[in-house]
């Protein structure tokens, strides 16, 4: 799911530029998404190898693995395209700091109470809309 996001806001960042952002944005995030799906594809593909042929039935509960294990090489394939997908995620989401520096929120609370408990009574006492009402 965390590809098919990264996919759209890319497709949603090229239809953004150049007025948003420059062309350089588009093209690292889409270098970005490239390299998640190649890593989740090859993960996909030696994590499915892994486990549906002889390496052993105790496979899914290992958790130490020697070099000298059937299976070892993917294990490890598999783990450095894990990491590499987390870390195109987490480069994706840096591309936008110079985004998100250009928004100012501003918050304001007010407290119509002494306490947060306090309540004002409601407004409206004769509400008849079809949720609430008890004629059918």
């Amino acid at each position: 799911m965390g590809s098919l996001y990264m996919f759209v806001q890319t497709i949603i960042s090229y239809q953004m530029q150049p007025k948003i952002h420059s062309k350089q944005v588009f093209w690292v995030r889409l270098l970005l998404v490239i390299w998640c799906g190649v890593s989740a594809l090859s993960m996909l593909t030696c994590s499915s190898i892994l486990y549906s042929s002889d390496f052993g039935a105790d496979v899914v509960q290992k958790l130490h693995w020697n070099p000298e294990d059937k299976g070892y090489v993917l294990h490890i394939v598999t783990t450095a395209a894990e990491w590499s997908m987390s870390f195109s995620f987490f480069g994706f989401f840096l591309t936008y700091i110079r985004d998100f520096q250009k928004i100012t929120l501003r918050v304001e609370a007010n407290l119509h109470g002494l306490t947060l408990y306090d309540t004002a009574p409601c407004p409206v006492t004769n509400e008849r809309t079809p949720l609430l009402s008890r004629d059918f």
